[in-house]
């Protein structure tokens, strides 16, 4: 903790230390400080700073920037901290940043702590202690909070603050009322109004202040010039508090009590959650809308939407209770029941016939006709400040008679569905809570503590519920009602996929249950589009994908791809689905999968074959548009059109975005204990072997071959395990293992046992290969010459090809540089001529290294750019950080270490992205002596 460090935002951005003011520099310096003044002890992810100073549009270099900016603030905030010394005030950590000081140093949290103390004393008539507080938070500011910092916290947090300094100015006039003190709250009053002349509260409060002063007659005339701007500003007429302000003044009246004798006006909003967390972003919001600083009308109709489970009512009720005050005549309420399981949703008669009976309506005198209803209602909200809360909308139709009220009347619906309702509807989409939301709440109700103990595990606690508040509120209910249990044992439960819907119940609460809800209303519906995406949700739930795509589901139901995809976006719609950011996909999150399991159908065959064969077909059709000349595992022949790739970049896009879903459909099947499927399922495996190999990813090739191989000697398919070891063996020597020899040779008998004399030259290809590179020369010749003239004996040209390099690369490394040409321009000549570029950039490769071993830099690179240009287009990532580190050698070995500069600079970063721990060392060796000769530090990455 900084001793004598105090931040100031009630006005310009300052700070203090042991009162001499401190410089804090730019604007966005200044408004980092306040970012991390809000939260002061807490970290900041670094994120969460570039949104809050930049917004949606961070510079590229916004990251850069923000260091800088810390940088500067430690040196003026910590002038005596030496160059080594950590920070004691501004200390880094988990991704970014917090201010170690006292709430109690930054002027924004003693204010706002102030004025909440102030508004509980008020509520039970303490008006001394609301004095006391409210002159203390009042003092505190010297000028527009925030003055001049720029970014979307600054505005947002200048506009909270605003609005609780005029909140504060009532609760003070309120009490100075209370301790009959009148005219003291005169002056302060016509202050208020003069600043917010649109805030009718300041104008009702000095009316009351004027007729507790005896003077009835200047009340009036308050009263009528609120009506004159306000009719010319906004086109209203005072609010109810204010007509009620005036028949006590034209009564003569002394408002003997604050408020004036009100009449009973319907409260009908339940009371808010003492546990409620987060959502800071969305109240802002909200606020502005509903109870907008300026005192302006407020916007007329605002829907929350969200997934199940999300908080939307808890929301809804927490912002209507924030905002009660700017609504004098009455807060209106309902539950719709739109996803009650067992009871029917209301119809919009009854809602208007309740909502008639709360505002004074005799019950005789309602319409039978909704529309009838619906305009004697607007007809008594006219002219008043009343809040409508609708929760738990089934969809528009339910609420269409009771959102258009007049002007000053906010109506705030809640629904599962994302609702459509013309260019007055602000609609705010829900998202599941954050990390420290969610430990927040299970800290609330299982105690902090409790959760602090074992930070890790409350983590994994949080992501098994979701960041959902019900699946939270749940958890943390079940660990309050079993004390003894630890966090771990909870978890342990809900990581068993089985069981984690059924554990996630308490009482009346489950999980489950609120997501059967919005299933069950698409099942039922009479709108087919409704009942196909319910059924889309349970076929969804076949395959444990990262996200899926019309196509794939289309496959899954057996219909066209635009039929699947409107299926799609009606889940978006009922919140059941979530967009991903590429355009194109969608993403059930983890419960929502579990529940879609629960709902799938019992014979999956048909379904997941379609999707396999689908995967299965494109996969093969992108490897062979990306190379065409690479030999491919047999597999079965799959009815399904592939998804179309124009050309290798497509090819390769195409893979990459969709590999995390190929692997693991590809592991799913070959788990089935149904033997088709899991024979697709190794068809799968083997389809994404040259991507894999050719990016460069040894764990997953790896994991789904081990898999494979055990699947195809228990199924005696002997080609199926010779191409198992092959891809094993790949994987491993990507890795370093010497198991991968040992794979190799297992492959080499396999072959002999099926006869495949073609099978068998390709292993002693690879043998060579890996001979050559453990440096074992000698070992490499002799499989070189097996596999040539195995090669030749059956014509296969490829083997030929190969065989060459690999000779090739064995008289190289055994000090034969001429022999070395001669095989390497044949097989460099063999490619090209039948425009096999992925064998051609092997062998340029190869003839770079050969060239720069024997004192010819500029031949090496020419040979070596060649060769770089193809690996890029291949995707070939290991091949691509050979050539770098080979061109940076042949640059310096040309006394031209600045032209090295680029390759060793892109070259270090993809050496540590790869699992190649030789290639590794030799990018950052190269990096060490070019920067040596350049002077410039090596990176270290």
């Amino acid at each position: 903790m900084a001793d004598g460090v105090v931040i100031r935002l009630l006005g310009p951005v300052t700070a203090a230390r042991d009162g001499a003011w401190i410089d804090l520099g730019s604007p966005r310096r200044q408004a980092l400080v306040a970012v991390l003044a809000a939260c002061p002890g807490r970290v900041v992810p670094m994120l969460r700073i570039i949104d809050s100073i930049w917004g949606d549009a961070p510079p590229r270099t916004a990251e850069q920037s923000v260091y800088t900016y810390v940088a500067g603030l430690r040196n003026v905030l910590e002038p005596s901290r030496g160059r080594r010394e950590p920070s004691r005030l501004l200390a880094g950590g988990a991704g970014g940043y917090r201010l170690q000081l006292d709430s109690s140093r930054v002027d924004a949290l003693v204010f706002t702590e102030r004025v909440d103390r102030a508004r509980r004393a008020l509520a039970r008539g303490d008006y001394a202690g609301v004095l006391s507080d409210l002159d203390e938070a009042i003092g505190l500011w010297h000028g527009e909070a925030l003055t001049g910092v720029p970014g979307p916290f600054a505005e947002g947090e200048r506009d909270r603050l605003t609005e609780l300094r005029l909140a504060a100015q009532e609760f003070r006039a309120e009490a100075l009322l209370g301790l009959d003190r009148p005219q003291d709250a005169l002056t302060p009053l016509r202050t208020m109004i003069r600043r917010h002349p649109l805030c009718e509260r300041p104008r009702e409060l000095l009316m009351l202040a004027l007729l507790r002063c005896g003077r009835p007659a200047e009340s009036l005339v308050i009263y009528d010039d609120s009506r004159r701007v306000l009719r010319a500003e906004l086109g209203a007429e005072p609010g109810e508090a204010l007509r009620r302000a005036r028949q006590l003044a034209l009564a003569g009246g002394t408002a003997d009590r604050l408020g004036g004798g009100r009449s009973p006006l319907p409260r009908q909003l339940p009371r808010d959650l003492t546990g409620f967390v987060g959502r800071a972003a969305e109240i802002i919001r909200l606020k502005g809308l509903l109870a907008p600083w300026d005192g302006a009308a407020p916007h007329p109709l605002v829907v929350i939407s969200g997934p199940p489970g999300v908080g939307k009512s808890a929301l809804a009720v927490r912002i209507g209770n924030l905002v009660k005050d700017r609504y004098p005549d009455g807060q209106l309420y309902v539950n719709l029941r739109g996803a009650t399981v067992g009871l029917p949703g209301l119809d919009p008669l009854d809602v208007l016939g309740r909502f008639l009976r709360a505002s004074g309506v005799d019950g005789d005198a309602i319409p039978g006709d909704v529309d009838e209803a619906a305009a004697l209602w607007r007809s008594t909200l006219a002219g008043r400040r009343t809040l409508v809360l609708l929760d738990d909308a089934a969809g528009l139709r339910q609420i269409l008679p009771l959102i258009h009220a007049p002007s000053g009347t906010a109506v705030v619906v809640t629904s599962r569905e994302t609702l459509a309702a013309g260019d007055d509807c602000v609609q705010l989409h829900l998202p599941r809570l954050s990390l420290s939301e969610s430990v927040t709440v299970l800290a609330k109700l299982a105690g902090a503590e409790r959760m602090a103990a074992h930070p890790e595990e409350t983590a994994g606690l949080v992501r098994l519920c979701d960041g959902l508040p019900l699946a939270l509120r749940i958890a943390g209910a079940r660990l309050a009602d079993r004390p003894t249990w630890s966090v771990s044992a909870l978890t342990d439960r809900l990581r068993d996929e089985r069981r984690r819907l059924h554990e996630l119940e308490a009482g009346e609460l489950a999980v489950r249950a609120s997501l059967a809800a919005s299933w069950s209303a698409l099942a039922g519906s009479a709108r087919p589009v409704d009942r196909l995406a319910a059924r889309a949700l349970g076929l969804l739930g076949l395959l444990h994908l990262h996200d899926v795509t019309a196509v794939v589901a289309a496959a899954l139901l057996g219909a066209g791809p635009d039929e699947a995809e409107r299926a799609l976006e009606r889940l978006v719609d009922a919140h059941l689905l979530e967009h991903r950011a590429d355009p194109g996909r969608y993403q059930l999150h983890d419960l929502v999968r579990l529940f879609a399991a629960e709902m799938a159908p019992g014979d999956a065959t048909a379904p997941l074959t379609r999707a396999l064969s689908y995967y299965i077909a494109s996969a093969r059709l992108a490897v062979i548009t990306m190379d065409p000349h690479r030999v491919q595992a047999e597999g079965p022949e799959v009815d399904a059109v592939p998804h179309s790739v124009g050309g290798p970049d497509e090819a390769i896009a195409w893979l990459a975005g969709e590999e995390a879903n190929l692997v693991a459909a590809a592991a799913q099947a070959m788990s089935s204990p149904h033997t088709e499927l899991a024979r697709l399922g190794v068809a799968l495996c083997f389809s994404l072997f040259w991507y894999q190999h050719y990016a460069h990813e040894p764990g997953p090739l790896i994991t789904l071959n081990r898999q494979a191989l055990e699947l195809c000697e228990r199924l005696g398919d002997r080609l199926g395990a010779y191409h198992a070891h092959g891809h094993l063996s790949c994987g491993l020597f990507m890795q370093g293992k010497a198991e991968s020899m040992d794979h190799l040779q297992a492959q080499l008998v396999l072959a002999g046992e099926l006869g495949d004399r073609f099978s068998e030259q390709r292993t002693l290809g690879n043998l060579a290969n890996q001979a050559n590179e453990q440096g074992l020369y000698e070992q490499a010749l002799d499989h070189a010459r097996r596999q040539l003239a195995l090669a030749r004996g059956i014509g296969a040209a490829v083997g030929v090809r190969y065989a060459l390099m690999m000779l090739g690369r064995a008289c190289q490394g055994l000090g034969r540089p001429a022999e070395a040409r001669r095989h390497l321009r044949a097989a460099l000549a063999a490619a090209e001529r039948i425009g096999d570029t992925g064998q051609a950039m092997n062998v340029l490769l190869i003839l770079g290294e050969v060239c720069l071993d024997e004192g010819d830099p500029a031949a090496a690179a020419g040979h070596l750019e060649r060769a770089l240009a193809a690996n890029r287009s291949h995707g070939n990532r290991l091949g691509v950080l050979q050539c770098l580190v080979l061109l940076s050698r042949a640059h310096r070995a040309r006394d031209d270490a600045q032209a090295a500069l680029p390759y060793v600079a892109e070259a270090v970063p993809l050496a540590a992205a790869l699992e190649n721990a030789k290639w590794r060392g030799a990018a950052e060796s190269e990096q060490r002596m070019v920067h040596g000769l350049v002077g410039v530090p090596a990176v270290r990455v």
